[in-house]
């Protein structure tokens, strides 16, 4: 019976299993975006969390727990210095998965797992307010401030080379 076994186990050993996901939570540390099938993010999100979590407190008794997992110097340097202080007051959710379709060979679907705060596409694209407008009488359009010109000790030397 399989009793409270609720973890995938992703049709390997233990031990390959293991060994897995710790590599590829290395990877999602260091490169910060990974792409995997479905069912191994999943399975990553579960194990690579509760380490980001532990990783906030800076202790040498947390960096030994988070080491033992990892057995990587480098990750454990980049979790600690570059991503702890990033998501220091995120109560939790540090990972996002977005599905992207199947893969062409086998038709495994296939998702990238990535840190949400280290998204730079989603935090460089502005938000843009859509405003309403209730009638078509509207008060004129206000003037906007002219713009500053440029300091007078520029524009002399611009002039100066259009001369020559």
């Amino acid at each position: 019976m399989r009793h409270n076994k609720k973890f995938n186990h992703l049709s390997r050993t233990a031990d390959h299993r293991k060994a897995m996901l710790a590599n590829m939570a290395i990877s999602l540390i260091m490169h910060k975006r990974i792409t995997t099938t479905l069912a191994k993010a999943k399975a990553l999100k579960i194990y690579v969390e509760p380490l980001i979590t532990r990783c906030k407190d800076d202790s040498t008794h947390s960096r030994r727990m988070v080491f033992r997992h990892l057995q990587n110097k480098e990750a454990l340097k980049e979790l600690y210095g570059v991503v702890a202080p990033k998501v220091g007051d995120r109560p939790g959710g540090y990972t996002r998965i977005i599905k992207l379709g199947f893969r062409e060979g086998d038709a495994a679907p296939i998702a990238f797992i990535e840190l949400v705060d280290f998204d730079d596409n989603m935090a460089k694209t502005p938000k843009t307010v859509k405003k309403t407008r209730r009638s078509r009488k509207s008060s004129a359009p206000k003037a906007e401030a002219p713009a500053t010109e440029a300091p007078a000790t520029e524009a002399p030397a611009a002039e100066e080379e259009k001369a020559e």
